[in-house]
């Protein structure tokens, strides 16, 4: 779900620049390009840290089903993971960001 919800926005918006374009006449300019781009990296970017965390939550509770004693050390180190698999997904989409609007 994360994926469709950070593809969808640059996609239209890359769509409606491209048939911009082609209605004026036009080819495909560095505007409808720029926006392809930041589709592409948001979504391939989105799909490393939605893998980590379906990963690593069920392997904690995996964990917690065996060792129920041992829930406070697994729920620190699952949410620690947690934090730095989605600043990998941040950093994707900070560079999407980059390259639609700054670039």
């Amino acid at each position: 779900m994360d994926i469709i919800l950070a593809v969808v926005p640059p996609v239209v918006e890359a769509a409606r620049v491209i048939s911009q374009e082609a209605a004026a006449g036009g080819d495909i300019t560095d505007d409808g390009m720029k926006f392809v781009a930041a589709a592409l990296v948001m979504g391939i970017g989105a799909i490393g840290p939605s893998l980590a965390i379906g990963n690593l939550v069920g392997r904690a509770m995996d964990a917690l089903g065996r060792n129920p004693e041992a829930q406070p050390v697994i729920q620190t180190n699952m949410i620690l993971g947690l934090a730095f698999a989605e600043a990998i997904g941040i950093y994707a989409l900070v560079v999407a960001i980059m390259i639609g609007f700054v670039f």
